[in-house]
């Protein structure tokens, strides 16, 4: 006979794992929404060395379901086959201490490293975070505009779910379910972030583009899972 109170926790336990989707797969309700894997767990499928035909042999791989940035293997920086204009993008990703990273979008030219960064950092042990402050902290525009200061950021090793989207000129940074940053191309206020930047200069800098994804290749231990997009409409 089963024991009351270890019947709830059986009980209990199945709803807890069937309440939550196996990663790298998408929901019924995501596939009708019109979102689509850039990662699907087990292959690099749809991602390249940036600028080449072929996927780094060095550096990254395929995880324990997660594509992994092995620290200080010298993979370089890799991109989806795929460019995007108007999407909406989330990922899961995790960073090891101190470590460094980030997702580039709306590149210069789909063959350059040049581009809009959503940072991913530890923010309170990496020289950027520390020194340079929340121009250069997690979800920040990459040594343009700040987060908001009431993010919530999940400590190193822990999983953290980050989101972008870009409808027209606006742009959008989600961290764990919070906007926490807000810009538009061409506004007077992106245009004098960036003349504070290490960007000034490049005429072109945050005016929109069509561009592939980008996962930066910075040293550090660096995973992602459940990387997502879906086109949206201006």
């Amino acid at each position: 006979m089963i024991r009351p109170l270890f019947a709830l926790a059986v009980l209990l336990s199945s709803f807890a794992t069937a309440a939550e989707p196996a990663h790298n797969t998408l929901t019924p309700e995501e596939k009708a929404a019109g979102w689509k894997l850039l990662f699907d767990g087990a292959t690099t499928t749809g991602w390249v060395s940036l600028g080449k035909k072929t996927f780094p042999s060095a550096g990254w791989s395929v995880k324990d379901g997660t594509l992994l940035m092995e620290k200080g293997t010298g993979g370089g920086d890799i991109a989806t086959e795929e460019q995007f204009t108007d999407f909406e993008l989330k990922w899961d990703w995790r960073v090891q201490e101190a470590g460094n990273g980030g997702l580039k979008y709306n590149l210069l030219d789909p063959t350059r490293a040049v581009g809009c960064e959503y940072q991913l950092l530890d923010d309170q042990k990496h020289p950027d975070g520390v020194t340079k402050g929340p121009i250069r902290q997690t979800a920040s525009l990459y040594d343009v505009l700040p987060p908001s200061p009431e993010k919530q950021l999940k400590p190193p090793g822990e999983w953290n779910t980050s989101g972008i989207i870009v409808r027209g000129n606006n742009v959008e940074h989600w961290l764990n379910g919070k906007q926490v940053l807000a810009y538009e191309f061409g506004s007077d206020s992106l245009k004098a972030g960036i003349a504070k930047s290490k960007f000034k200069g490049m005429a072109t800098f945050g005016v929109k583009t069509t561009s592939p994804i980008l996962l930066q290749d910075h040293n550090d231990e660096l995973a992602f899972r459940n990387i997502k997009v879906r086109p949206v409409a201006k």
